[in-house]
């Protein structure tokens, strides 16, 4: 489910590879920018109504849109959600996958000059790791954790804290990466035949599919070398659907091996 568009710099996007390669799948703009989906995912379950992720939300100044090719002309969080007959006030969960701007803006609104929940019923959920570094991030990611996102979460009494893997729901999973941040949360969902892999920011779009094709906004690079190496193999060999937070044109791909490397299968949509 779309929430929006905006667009990032894509030489940061693919770190050390060079534009002669990554711009074969991914075009840029004027200002070296490459267009990235905000992508969540709306899942029923018995009675709850959960969302992974919330995209980056309509606070922002017009600026900060600017900068970011903020566009929601096609798609809003809400729109979406109606479009599957869900009011804000259904959602009974909200698992978000780290507090980038682009992952957990979408959580709060102005209603007049007040920050308030955009889902005010939910129950919202981070790692404990990622909270601590959220509130005391780096000089390298402090443009990311923004206090008009961090704030009324703190304040709600909504949010959950959690400490580590675990199993939030029957067949829903949590599993964390600590390369892109620490303490993001993925998302593996299964039932008898299927496997849906909801990795966020460790595999941000199809083209990022190749190990050495890390984000410069990755904290720990060679981690996320290893956990990609790590789950996308595992991802290939018990056939999971990955789904994709970020990938313009393509929601999410099932992955063969040819000779020693991963390729995509399949594209497929969710």
């Amino acid at each position: 489910m779309e929430t929006g568009r905006f667009a990032l710099d894509g030489g940061a996007m693919f770190g050390v590879v060079p534009k002669t390669l990554w711009s074969k799948t991914n075009s840029s703009d004027e200002q070296n920018r490459i267009e990235m989906a905000m992508r969540v995912l709306l899942i029923f379950f018995e009675d709850r109504k959960i969302l992974v992720d919330v995209g980056a939300g309509h606070k922002f100044n017009p600026k900060f849109q600017e900068i970011y090719g903020i566009d929601h002309t096609r798609f809003t969080l809400k729109g979406s959600l109606a479009q599957h007959h869900v009011n804000p006030e259904e959602i009974t969960d909200v698992v978000l996958t780290h507090c980038h701007f682009d992952h957990v803006g979408g959580a709060t609104e102005f209603l007049g000059e007040t920050l308030k929940l955009t889902f005010p019923a939910a129950t919202h959920y981070v790692q404990q790791s990622h909270w601590d570094w959220a509130l005391n991030p780096s000089e390298k990611d402090r443009a990311s954790f923004l206090k008009e996102n961090l704030e009324p979460l703190h304040k709600s009494g909504k949010l959950k804290i959690l400490n580590g893997p675990c199993q939030l729901f029957p067949g829903f999973h949590l599993l964390l990466s600590n390369g892109h941040t620490v303490g993001l949360e993925m998302i593996k969902i299964q039932d008898h035949s299927t496997t849906l892999f909801y990795c966020s920011d460790l595999l941000p779009t199809a083209s990022h599919l190749p190990l050495p094709y890390i984000m410069s906004y990755d904290l720990y690079p060679l981690t996320t070398l290893e956990e990609k190496r790590q789950y996308l193999n595992q991802a290939c060999e018990e056939d999971w659907i990955i789904a994709l937070e970020h990938d313009p044109k393509c929601e999410a791909i099932r992955l063969q091996k040819i000779k020693q490397s991963l390729d995509v299968r399949e594209t497929l949509r969710i």
